[in-house]
């Protein structure tokens, strides 16, 4: 596995950096070596955060962790991202999919009881109209939502915007492979 290691808000010293590659080699055994981690090391008001994000196959795998020390907030990344790894492991044998990018081999099975069900419950239909991203987020606030889907005017594609947690917005525009 590659890794993109990028700092906010810290200096990214040489032995932040191989501490980082350090924790995050324990996933080598779960990705083929073209597989490429981003990794985001940042401070904001005193809380140390690590975010990992690992696209493989059309999928991502990404966590965000949180601590008051940067090296712990890597280890508690890992262990996110292994649980993560196992559970999507499991939901894919199960269900007999393959994936060329996960060496399945390395990763143990979770017990089949803690494995949930995917349980559509409601669907929605509503109309779709042109807008652009500054209405669809008008729209979204009076909705009182956190995400809206909407016809984006300029693209004539459809996109969703969403609240992020540090309450700016985000857009998602599809790409297709």
């Amino acid at each position: 596995m590659r890794f993109s290691i990028y700092s906010k808000n810290i200096q990214l010293t040489d032995a932040l950096r191989e501490a980082t590659i350090k924790k995050l080699r324990r996933l080598d055994k779960f990705f083929r070596q073209d597989v490429e981690a981003k990794v985001v090391l940042s401070v904001e008001k005193k809380i140390h955060k690590v975010e990992v994000t690992i696209p493989f196959n059309g999928r991502i795998v990404r966590v965000e962790e949180t601590s008051d020390d940067m090296y712990n907030a890597l280890d508690e990344s890992v262990e996110s991202l292994e649980r993560q790894i196992r559970k999507h492991k499991t939901k894919l044998q199960n269900r007999r999919y393959a994936s060329e990018s996960i060496k399945f081999e390395n990763i143990e099975p979770l017990d089949i009881e803690d494995e949930e069900e995917f349980k559509v419950v409601k669907t929605k239909r509503f109309a779709i109209k042109p807008m652009n991203i500054e209405e669809a987020i008008l729209q979204m606030d009076l909705l009182k939502h956190n995400f809206f889907v909407f016809l984006n005017a300029e693209t004539e594609e459809v996109n969703v915007v969403y609240k992020r947690k540090d309450q700016n917005y985000g857009l998602i525009e599809p790409e297709l492979e």
